[in-house]
Formats: structure tokens, C-alpha cells, sequence
């Protein structure tokens, strides 16, 4: 059977697809990633970037005023919410991460980060439900799997082994 021009098209506009797919490669680091396509502009960007840098080495109380400035420069970047949601959790500031982790998944719901953070803050609570919902988000989020999913995962069975949970 000879192909239609329709059936030659919706052939071509696949491959297409599955070629840009691949050619994105990894999106890089949780945090920071250019999955969710809100990187600050660049009035946020130094700020940012020192930042990032700063959350890298562990300092996370100094990256804070930071990420603030970026957030005042360059509002609504889901990267810097999850940045700062990432920032307070390790400071144990629960509270504070949540509310980053929210606005971050407010302004990009599949932002591979940020749920993924979100879930090991809801295991930090003992919120083991919440955390398998995240890793269903990241699930669909990550048609091909990425290291968000797998991080998750891997901290949720970890977790189910400490309390004695089985699957």
C-alpha cells in the first residue's frame, strides 16, 4: 500500500519529534535546570548564578539573600522557588521550603526539580503518600526517566526500609 501524503507528514512530524527529544539530551542538575524554562532573566542572573554556586558548596544560609534578589529582579522563576524551597529544607525550615516548593510548582507544575524536593520534604515530614504522588508527577513528567525519578524513588524505598514499610 503506497503512504498517503497525510500518513507521509504524521510520519515526518515523529521522527521529528523523537529526533528534538533526543537531541535536548539531559536536562542537567535538580535544582537549577533549564527543564522548566524559567531561569531568571538575565536582571537575576548574577545573583542567581552566585547562588547556585554557593547551594553547590553547601552554604545554603548565604545563598538565600541571594535567590531573594534574583526572585525581586526576576519574579515568577519556578528555578529560584525551587532553589529556595532546596535552601530551607537543608536548613530544616520546613516551612519556608514548602512554601518555595509550592510557588515553584505553581509557576512550573512539571518542574522536575521541584518535585522531586518536594517529595524528599514530605519524607523529612513523615508524608510518605505525598511523596509517592511527586514521584508520580516526575513518572509522567519524565517520558524516557531522568534522575529526578530515579532520586526520588530511591529516597522513598530507602525511607520504606528505615520504617519498615513493605512495597
Amino acid at each position: 500500500m503506497k503512504p498517503t501524503h497525510a500518513r507521509r507528514t504524521a510520519s515526518a512530524a515523529l521522527a521529528f519529534l523523537v529526533c528534538a527529544l533526543f537531541a535536548a539530551g539531559p536536562a542537567g542538575a535538580a535544582g537549577g535546570t533549564p527543564d522548566s524554562g524559567t531561569r531568571p532573566k538575565v536582571a537575576g542572573k548574577a545573583e542567581y548564578d552566585r547562588a547556585e554556586a554557593l547551594i553547590e558548596a553547601g552554604k545554603y544560609a548565604e545563598a538565600i539573600p541571594l535567590l531573594k534578589t534574583a526572585d525581586a529582579k526576576a519574579p515568577d522563576s519556578a528555578d529560584v522557588h525551587n532553589w529556595l524551597g532546596y535552601a530551607y529544607r537543608k536548613l530544616k525550615k520546613y516551612d519556608a521550603a514548602l512554601k518555595h516548593y509550592k510557588i515553584a510548582l505553581r509557576l512550573a507544575p512539571r518542574h522536575r526539580g521541584a518535585n522531586e524536593y518536594l517529595g524528599e520534604l514530605y519524607l523529612a515530614l513523615g508524608q510518605l503518600k505525598k511523596a509517592e504522588e511527586r514521584l508520580a508527577v516526575l513518572d509522567r513528567a519524565c517520558l524516557f526517566g531522568c534522575e529526578e525519578y530515579t532520586e526520588l524513588k530511591e529516597a522513598i524505598a530507602a525511607y520504606k526500609a528505615r520504617k519498615g514499610i513493605s512495597e
